[in-house]
This record gives structure tokens, sequence and C-alpha cells, in this order.
């Protein structure tokens, strides 16, 4: 039998950097490293009561949401949110040359990437806790379904109920506060494109 402290550590190296870029989407960059270690530090308090009735991620990416929702709803987490919005929103503007290789982007094209994720990144964090928890969970995570659920603590279909209730709600605001220009590398496009909504890059 394996002692807990290998199986944290095997754990831990494993699932270190989803639960860490979970976080970060949450509550961004600025707070996410700390959570993470949160929610390693309750995970190691916690194994021994842990049964293996769910997956270990999923377990520890329910820990991660209850640790996520707990700073955001508090004044401090309000603030941090804020500013990594800011700062994610000026990171996503500027040219990435190693990743993106070819002429660079115009400044018309990274003033309208600025512009739109300032603007989606806000729409998201307005969304209820529920419904952004869950596309974050599917959208970057790529759980499905029933590991979404079972993150969530709901059932498979109020899981595919909320998912589809957000990227609804999701595409209704974005249509109405974001403007219609979408660049083709958008982190959402694919949500949008699922809901039939015309996409279209920069010239």
């Amino acid at each position: 039998m394996r002692k807990p402290d290998a199986e944290l550590r095997q754990l831990y190296e494993a699932q270190r950097p989803g639960i860490r870029r979970y976080l970060a989407r949450l509550v961004g960059e600025a707070d996410a490293e700390d959570l993470t270690q949160e929610v390693f530090v309750k995970a190691h308090r916690g194994l021994a009561a842990f049964r293996g009735e769910a997956k270990a991620s999923t377990w520890l990416y329910r820990i991660a949401t209850r640790c996520a929702l707990d700073r955001l709803r508090s004044p401090a987490g309000r603030e941090v949110s804020q500013r990594a919005r800011r700062a994610r929103a000026q990171a996503d503007a500027e040219p990435q040359a190693a990743d993106c290789p070819g002429p660079a982007p115009t400044a018309e094209a990274q003033a309208a990437r600025r512009a739109m994720s300032s603007c989606i990144d806000d729409l998201l964090r307005n969304l209820p806790d529920g419904y952004r928890t869950a596309l974050v969970l599917s959208h970057f995570e790529g759980l499905a379904d029933r590991e979404v659920a079972a993150v969530l603590g709901v059932s498979v279909g109020a899981a595919k109920i909320r998912l589809h209730r957000a990227r609804e709600r999701l595409r209704r605001d974005l249509l109405a506060h974001c403007g219609a220009v979408w660049l083709e590398d958008n982190d959402f496009v694919p949500v949008l494109r699922r809901g039939g909504v015309a996409v279209r890059g920069l010239e």
C-alpha cells in the first residue's frame, strides 16, 4: 500500500499544472499560485477520508472550485480579480513572436484583441458562479460532462443544462457588449461557433 505522502506527491506532480491553470482562469494569475498551494494543503488534510468514489483529479477540482469561489466572494478577491483582468488584457495585446511566426500583428489587431479580451473577461466573471465554473471546466480544462457534474456536485443532466445556459448567456452578452469582429485565436471562438454565431478575423 502506498503511503499517503507518496500518494499526495504523485497527485501533486500529475495534477498541479491543470489545477493551477484552472484557478488562474477563475481568480487570475496573481492569486493562482497561492491558491494552488492551498488546494493541496486541503487535499493533504482530507486524503485519509478520500475513498476513491470519484477520480482523484475530480476530487481536486472540487476542492479548487470551493477555494476559488471563497476567494472571489471576498472583498480582497474581487480587487485582485479586477487587477488580473487588466493585466491579462494588456498581455493579450502584446505580440507573441516566439509562438506566432510571421508578420507582427498590426496596431489595429492589437487594439482589437485588447478590447476583446477585456470584454470577454468582464462578461465571464459576471456569469453566475455555477455557469462560470462549468464553462471553464468544460471549455478550458476539457472535462467531460460527467466530470463537470462530479466537480460541481450535480447530476449530468443538470451539468448539461448549466453549460447550455452558460454558453447561451455568454453568446448573448458578447454580441450585445463586445462588438461583431472577433480574432480567430480568441479563446471563445469555439463556444461561439457551437451556437452558430458567425466569426471572422481581422483583415
